[in-house]
């Protein structure tokens, strides 16, 4: 794991950005097409509005999620609809996006998701993590009761989970998912996300999930705060 912290969030936004698209431009050399899971959220945005000008061949990459929140695509808690209005433009708006959650009738009964997710999974090759003060990554929360499942399956995949605290029921990729993902990028900021970070990676625990992240990645896992 390597760490760096910025003084301000826009430096750490741009450090970021420039780290994503170096990382897709070195897999797209190397393998031709490349897969980014982001997370959605206000804290990304600065980010995605700087990489969506980077001058990579979107056309050869796959933008997907990390997790989403189980509302329709034009609800105003879309990580999808965040997506496409800070991400998926300008030059970005050649690659390609596989949304969690494609239509009001997959936000009426996920499990028809699950399945089209399954069906044509492709495993992220590069994927941007936040961090809540609770601990949580993508939508693994301690509170959820599906949390077990999450960490304890197999298989890269993803699952719906029921945070305790959280308005809306995620689907989200699973622990295995994020370790087989090759590049992984945490970015947090404040000095409160920062002492949680410190005691997740202290002592891994699912009651901190992001410390099972940190701390099972074997290789390509870089943390960005501020």
């Amino acid at each position: 794991m390597r760490r760096f912290e910025y003084p301000t969030a826009i430096d750490q936004a741009e450090a970021l950005a420039t780290a994503v698209a170096h990382a897709l431009d070195t897999l797209l050399a190397e393998r031709g097409s490349a897969v980014l899971a982001v997370s959605g959220g206000r804290s990304p945005i600065p980010m995605f509005e700087r990489l969506r000008y980077r001058p990579l061949r979107w056309d050869a990459i796959t933008v997907t999620l990390v997790d989403e929140r189980v509302v329709p695509p034009e609800h105003e808690d879309s990580n999808a609809r965040l997506v496409r209005e800070h991400l998926l433009r300008d030059a970005a708006a050649a690659a390609g996006f596989v949304p969690l959650i494609q239509d009001a009738q997959e936000a009426a009964a996920p499990e028809q998701a699950l399945r089209r997710l399954a069906s044509g999974y492709r495993q992220a090759d590069v994927a941007v993590l936040g961090m809540g003060e609770d601990g949580h990554t993508a939508s693994l929360f301690a509170d959820a009761p599906e949390l077990g499942d999450a960490l304890a399956q197999a298989a890269p995949g993803y699952l719906v989970t029921h945070p305790g605290q959280a308005p809306h029921a995620r689907v989200t990729l699973n622990l295995a998912a994020l370790l087989a993902t090759e590049r992984v990028f945490l970015a947090f900021a404040g000095p409160a996300k920062a002492a949680v970070f410190e005691q997740a990676i202290a002592t891994p625990t699912p009651a901190l999930p992001v410390g099972l992240i940190a701390g099972r990645h074997r290789h390509g896992f870089d943390v960005y705060s501020a």
